[in-house]
């Protein structure tokens, strides 16, 4: 059994001397033990705790700094529009950043995503058109660009082709981890849905001289890396069935496949064992990072991600829920 040294949350209450907004409580996120995992493999295995955001996902990180290096450029104005075709965290994020500087958004989704992650949009006030995902998701990025070129007021923020996205990740999710390891890691691993973070973090690895592993996890059922054909699957925020523009395969050091029931699964084992209620995608991380950590043997530490919170999940759990029973409450009487 590997015994761990705790680790202190780098997350500090800032003093203001005047009023911050929620945007300002993006990012420094703790790095939190997973102690089943590291006691499994003998490794160190952390992660960065990205639920914890404001909007409760990884996504309000590039969400903010996307849309201020728009503003920025001249790219996005008072009053102007924010469209953008996301699976969910991405939209949600950016409602949530729309609501704060005013601006007006428009969220187009596949209608396989989670009735939460449809919900916590609209309460943003942002606009949310369904669509069909494999058949429509092309043809809504096409229509948006299109409408983009024919209105100037309107902001694609093009996550996945959009090099904003990797270099926020450089600049602050990457950042953190290698000031929080004082640069002691072996490997980083990392779900791949536009690649930004895995992107992003590599080269704040390689920009700070470490050699850590850089490991790619997509589901089983869609290894569009590993040269597989796209394909239905249930983690949600992996693999749209093609290899985003944002990735470059020289800078992924290996690719790690997991199942999405056994990534439903281990999300479930680490709300009920470890009281992290997070997503599926996080499951598929520890897994994948387990499965590196046995590669590399015991001693070594690996750092993932828990991408998002769980309660955005919960209604795609509803056959599990329990059915109403006051049999232990009026036990019949033996006669």
């Amino acid at each position: 059994m590997i015994h761990l040294k705790p680790v202190e949350c780098p997350r500090k209450i800032p003093v203001c001397l005047v009023p911050c907004q929620i945007l300002d409580t993006i990012g420094n996120t703790p790095l939190v033990p997973i102690r089943s995992s590291s006691e499994r493999t003998g490794c160190r295995i952390l992660a960065k705790a990205e639920y914890l955001n404001p909007g409760g996902s990884i996504k309000d990180r590039i969400a903010r700094f996307i849309i201020e290096e728009a503003e920025k450029r001249g790219d996005l104005s008072p009053g102007g529009t924010i469209l953008e075709v996301t699976s969910g965290n991405t939209g949600i994020a950016l409602s949530m950043v729309g609501a704060v500087k005013g601006y007006r958004v428009v969220i187009i989704m596949p209608q396989t995503v989670s009735r939460e992650r449809r919900n916590m949009i609209l309460s943003f006030g942002a606009e949310l058109h369904l669509i069909e995902r494999l058949t429509g998701i092309q043809a809504a990025v096409e229509r948006a660009i299109q409408l983009a070129r024919e209105h100037q007021d309107i902001f694609l923020p093009s996550q996945f082709s959009n090099p904003d996205n990797a270099l926020c990740h450089e600049k602050t999710t990457g950042a953190e981890i290698v000031s929080q390891t004082e640069g002691q890691l072996d490997a980083f691993v990392m779900g791949v849905g536009t690649g930004g973070t895995l992107m992003g973090v590599g080269r704040a690895l390689r920009a700070a001289g470490l050699q850590a592993l850089r490991v790619a996890v997509e589901p089983e059922e869609s290894a569009v890396l590993s040269g597989g054909p796209p394909g239905h699957h249930g983690i949600q925020g992996l693999a749209d069935g093609f290899i985003p523009e944002l990735i470059r395969q020289a800078e992924i050091d290996q690719v790690v496949r997991v199942g999405t029931r056994e990534a439903e699964e281990r999300a479930r084992q680490l709300g009920a064992e470890s009281g992290l209620l997070v997503g599926i995608s996080a499951g598929a991380n520890v897994i994948a990072a387990e499965r590196v950590a046995g590669e590399l043997g015991p001693g070594h530490t690996v750092i993932t991600v828990l991408p998002d919170r769980g309660e955005r999940y919960l209604s795609l759990r509803d056959d599990a829920m329990p059915k109403a029973d006051e049999s232990w409450l009026f036990p019949q009487k033996k006669s």
